[in-house]
């Protein structure tokens, strides 16, 4: 691979905003793309592949190129040029890259990679928590899983067409996908590719959205004509979801303390045909109190530390700290306490996480169970998903019912 001045550029500045000025990786990136109206598909993923992996191996690279924080433009072609080595990449003969100790960056690279904080690149109070919460050999199989580049799998939208409609789509563009067992809606990517440019995409045939993911609404077991309340909905993965399962029949409320996510969802239902969704901005107590005792299913997707999402979200490796997970731990409580009670009689709540951290899963329901909020809920049944055993994010859902 030859590397080209106006790319590796593109990726430095992008590393000067994450690192140092605190900006999210993916809009930082979506920023970047957009610099250069001549660059093709591969000069594109060049820039955010690049960039993702030194964010993603931030710690080991830095200690390798033997620099700190904050990072000056010097400190971050150094890591840069430890990037490059390490993938095998010839440098070229820029001013950046003089003296660099290729043999020695290599044999770096093997002394630090025998500690597993070093070697998987998170910070050491992230490191003590997974051992502590997993055992030693779990967090070990699970970080190097959530270290590696995340499939692109789409959820087809089977309000507009089937899954075997759409891979034949897709195949016609060039565009190979596979069937996943287990996952009814999901077509994985043999190969990236801008899916987003397609007119599949632009007439809603479907979603971008992980395999894990596509698990929860599944896992709440809707019927067409439910009352269905989403409390956490966000922009709408889950709840567009919810509305294929339940063939736009009957109602979804998606509700969200974020009112500007909503319009996002509004504009994604649009596009996916789906019409019984109502969003609705959790702005006071009052939203939930008027669905008390009125909800056939409830879904929680929690907001949690997303450690089980570090794959598509690298940056929140440091951008997490200690304090953040006891204070969403209790959020999460917070939110089964007060969202419970929205479940009639003989309904039925799912609570989920994109975290693979007990503390923030079967715990928070084993808690709420023991609570008098939870005293007339029986757990029917929860499945926690690993990255290092799936392919997939890790996640964690727990199904329980209100008795009659």
């Amino acid at each position: 691979m030859r590397l080209h001045r106006n790319l590796c550029f593109a990726v430095i500045d992008g590393l000067t905003l994450i690192f140092n000025e605190g900006k999210y990786a993916d809009k930082v990136i979506q920023q970047l793309l957009k610099r250069d109206k001549r660059w093709g598909a591969r000069d594109r993923g060049f820039v955010a592949e690049t960039t993702y992996d030194i964010v993603r191996w931030k710690r080991l690279y830095a200690e390798i190129a033997e620099v700190k924080e904050p990072f000056d433009r010097d400190n971050l072609w150094r890591m840069f040029a430890v990037w490059a080595t390490l993938k095998g990449i010839t440098l070229p003969d820029w001013k950046y890259f003089e003296n660099t100790p290729t043999r020695k960056i290599k044999g770096r690279f093997d002394e630090l990679s025998q500690t597993r904080k070093l070697k998987e690149s998170i910070p050491d109070w992230m490191d003590e928590v997974g051992e502590k919460e997993l055992s030693a050999d779990f967090w070990s199989k699970e970080m190097a899983a959530l270290n590696e580049q995340a499939d692109v799998i789409l959820r087809v939208n089977t309000l507009k067409t089937t899954k075997e409609k759409l891979q034949s789509e897709l195949f016609d563009l060039n565009i190979e996908t596979e069937f996943i067992k287990g996952y009814p809606s999901a077509l994985k990517l043999r190969e990236r590719a801008n899916v987003f440019s397609t007119e599949a995409f632009k007439n809603g045939h479907f979603e971008v959205q992980d395999a894990s993911s596509q698990l929860v609404a599944e896992f709440a077991n809707v019927q067409p004509g439910m009352r269905v309340v989403d409390t956490c909905a966000g922009a709408g993965g889950k709840t567009l979801h919810l509305a294929a399962l339940m063939e736009n029949k009957g109602q979804i409320i998606a509700m969200d303390i974020y009112a500007n996510k909503l319009h996002e969802l509004k504009r994604r239902a649009k596009r996916a045909g789906a019409h019984n969704i109502e969003p609705r901005a959790i702005d006071s107590t009052k939203v939930i109190k008027k669905l008390y005792d009125k909800a056939d299913r409830v879904v929680i997707d929690a907001p949690c530390s997303g450690l089980g999402v570090l794959r598509r979200n690298p940056d929140a490796k440091w951008k997490l700290q200690p304090e953040f997970l006891d204070k969403i731990r209790k959020t999460q409580q917070e939110i089964l306490q007060q969202y419970s009670r929205m479940v009639k009689a003989g309904g039925q709540m799912v609570y989920a996480t994109c975290s693979v951290l007990p503390s923030e899963n079967q715990l928070q329901v084993a808690s709420f169970l023991k609570s008098e909020a939870g005293a007339n809920f029986t757990l029917l049944k929860d499945k926690k998903v690993s990255a290092h055993k799936s392919g997939f994010d890790g996640f964690y859902m727990a199904l329980l019912e209100r008795k009659a």
